[in-house]
Formats: C-alpha cells, sequence, structure tokens
C-alpha cells in the first residue's frame, strides 16, 4: 500500500507538469470549440494542422528557427568550453586563494539573473555588440551552476587515474582533454541539455539586444502572431508548441546521459 501511495502521487505529479502542455497542443490542434471553456476540452475538436500552416504563413518562421539554433548551439559550445576550463582548475589543482575563487563564483547564485541585464547591456553596448548574436550569446557561455556541476564531476574522477598519466609523462593539457573530458561526458551532456533549453527559450535577454526582427530568435519571433487589434489563442498555441518541440527532442536524444549526469551531480 505503501508504494501504491507514492505511485499514485508520483502519477498526479507527472499529470499537473503534463497538462499545461497536452492543453496547449489541444488548443493548437483544435479549430471548433470555446478555448477558455471549463472544464477544459481534453480532445481537439476538429483536429487540423490549419494554426500551424498559419503561423508559417505570418510569421518567417524558419529564420527564427534558424537564429535560435545558432544562439543555443554557440551557448552551449562556449559554456561546455569556458567552465570545464574554469572547473578543472578547482577541482584538480592547488593553488592559493582558490577556495576564495570558488566561493566568489558561489555567491554569484544569490543574485537573479535580471540584476544582471542593465551592467551587461552597457558591456555589450561598449562593446559595439548590440543587434548581433554575439551580444546576445556573451553574457550566458559562464554560469556558477555549470562550474559547480563539473567541478565535482572532475573531483569525481579517481587520483590514480591522473597519477599514472603524469608518470607515463602526460602534461596537464592531455590529462584534461585526454582522460578527465572523456570519463564526465554525461556531466557534460547535462549541463549541455540544461544551457540549450535555457537559451533555447531566453526571451527578455534576445529582446533587449536584438531590435531587428530578422535576427530574432523564435522565443521572441513567435509574439508576431499577436496582432495590433487582436489574435488567434489557438495560433499562438501552435507557435509554443513549434518552439518546445525542439527542447523536448534534444532532452529525449541525450536523456541517457542526462539522468547519468544528474545521478553523479546528486550523489
Amino acid at each position: 500500500m505503501k508504494k501504491l501511495g507514492h505511485y499514485l502521487l508520483l502519477g498526479a505529479i507527472a499529470l499537473l507538469c503534463v497538462f499545461p502542455f497536452w492543453w496547449t497542443l489541444v488548443t493548437a490542434l483544435s479549430t471548433q470549440g470555446n478555448v477558455f471553456a471549463f472544464p477544459p476540452t481534453f480532445w481537439p475538436k476538429e483536429p487540423s494542422l490549419a494554426n500551424f500552416a498559419e503561423v508559417v504563413r505570418v510569421i518567417p518562421l524558419w529564420d527564427f528557427f534558424r537564429n535560435s539554433v545558432v544562439i543555443a548551439a554557440c551557448t552551449v559550445l562556449w559554456k561546455l568550453v569556458l567552465c570545464s576550463l574554469a572547473a578543472y582548475p578547482l577541482a584538480r589543482m592547488h593553488f592559493r586563494g582558490r577556495k576564495l575563487v570558488f566561493g566568489i563564483i558561489l555567491a554569484t547564485l544569490v543574485l537573479p539573473s535580471e540584476v544582471n541585464f542593465l551592467v551587461n547591456f552597457i558591456t555589450v553596448t561598449k562593446l559595439s555588440l548590440v543587434d548581433t548574436y554575439t551580444g546576445v550569446i556573451l553574457p550566458n557561455v559562464v554560469t556558477a551552476v555549470a562550474i559547480l556541476l563539473l567541478k565535482q564531476a572532475f573531483e569525481e574522477v579517481p587520483q590514480d587515474l591522473i597519477d599514472a598519466a603524469r608518470v607515463d609523462g602526460a602534461s596537464d593539457w592531455t590529462i584534461f582533454t585526454r582522460i578527465m573530458l572523456p570519463l564526465i561526458a554525461p556531466w557534460l551532456a547535462t549541463v549541455g541539455i540544461l544551457t540549450f533549453v535555457e537559451a533555447w527559450n531566453e526571451y527578455i535577454w534576445p529582446s533587449i539586444v536584438m531590435s531587428k526582427p530578422d535576427e530574432f530568435p523564435l522565443s521572441v519571433g513567435v509574439l508576431y502572431l499577436r496582432g495590433t487589434f487582436g489574435s488567434s489563442t489557438r495560433v499562438i498555441a501552435a507557435g509554443t508548441i513549434i518552439t518546445i518541440v525542439p527542447t523536448l527532442a534534444a532532452f529525449l536524444f541525450a536523456q541517457r546521459y542526462f539522468m547519468r549526469g544528474m545521478d553523479g551531480a546528486v550523489k
């Protein structure tokens, strides 16, 4: 009975998590009925892909999609490179002030990201990076959470492997690239997936830095589905589904590595 209660609780939580996505999907596929009816409709009425076709007609969907792919991919690549380079010395090298540096990095977790918008915008403006992909990507390539996860991953690698590599004459760079990085692949996948989802769904910062519509990512571009004098909830729901699908696909593709990485992070 105890296990049954646990399963029922987990099932209820799962339903609460899935319901918003399911309601959005039903709304996007429906062509008839009251969108805001109560109780809500759990199955599309006269299902059709007309709302998705309307999204493609109203906005330059593929241009927005391409922009999001470029921004998300570059953010993931640079975050993995820079955060792993920062985490490895903190985990495996002994130098004066190491704990102080790590403490300062952790202290940044206290501040919400919105606090940094003004400083980041001034910096991006001074560097002439407004209306560029680099201006959107640069403030997000190094985060304390990513450094913390990768530092813990490096610490879990047995010291004997590093000592054996040093006996064989391997340099610190060789140990880092040939031994450490392959061994922490699940953690790298975890950080990569979390970064991809965050970069793909980022709305506030791109809308601040970008002013040219043809450079908007998909998360910002879908707002064009909201007209000046009116909007179609079903078309907006279809645009939302299109925005969500890539992140779900990325998670499903790397789910095995993600779960292994999260398991190691918890340990």
